[in-house]
């Protein structure tokens, strides 16, 4: 799983006319949901989101208080972009699960933030939905994260233990080749490997 955690002053989304949801103070975070991700993945980014020392403490020195420690609020936004990977200069979205089982994933996320801490402190975009997301960056402070378990960090990558099914394999044997009729867990999908 991959999360853009940004510190703000305030931030809103907005579907159509409507604005759904606004923070005041607090963190903005954006979530790329990966085809691979699993609870161990989600815990790590809850435990993450809530836990980063992003803000002063009340004699102004940086990089001591987290989101909890000062009751502020946090906005999730669901983004599957965040799994995109280039070809060329055309975006993929493979990587990113499908939108049937994103979506029950995100709201487990959403749940295990609630149960963490203040749910009334923790809000959300629309699933799914084209929102247009209003950010005023505290900083700015921007924090790019990644579950270590997630295989798009290459740093965590190579730490990871092999499956039963990586483990098994011979030297240079070929590996199988990613489904292009796989789903993107969005709607116009723009792959480049998709036919229309």
């Amino acid at each position: 799983m991959r999360a853009i955690i940004q510190r703000v002053t305030k931030a809103s989304v907005t579907v159509g006319e409507e604005q759904v949801s606004s923070i005041g103070r607090g963190l903005c975070v954006m979530l790329g949901i990966s085809v691979e991700d699993t609870q161990k993945d989600l815990d790590y980014v809850v435990r993450k989101i809530l836990n980063l020392r992003l803000f002063d403490d009340d004699n102004g020195r940086p990089w001591t208080k987290s989101v909890m420690d000062r009751e502020f609020e946090v906005l999730c936004v669901s983004q599957f972009t965040l799994q995109c990977v280039l070809k060329g200069n055309k975006p993929d979205f493979h990587g990113a699960m499908h939108a049937e089982l994103a979506q029950p994933f995100y709201n487990s996320l959403l749940e295990t933030l609630r149960c963490s801490y203040k749910p009334e402190l923790i809000k959300d975009g629309q699933f799914g939905a084209y929102m247009q997301v209003t950010i005023q960056n505290d900083g700015p402070v921007t924090i790019d994260l990644t579950s270590p378990t997630s295989p798009s960090d290459p740093k965590q990558e190579k730490n990871r233990s092999k499956g039963p099914s990586e483990s098994g394999r011979e030297k240079g044997a070929p590996r199988s080749k990613p489904d292009p009729n796989a789903s993107s867990g969005a709607d116009g999908d723009v792959s480049s490997e998709r036919e229309p």
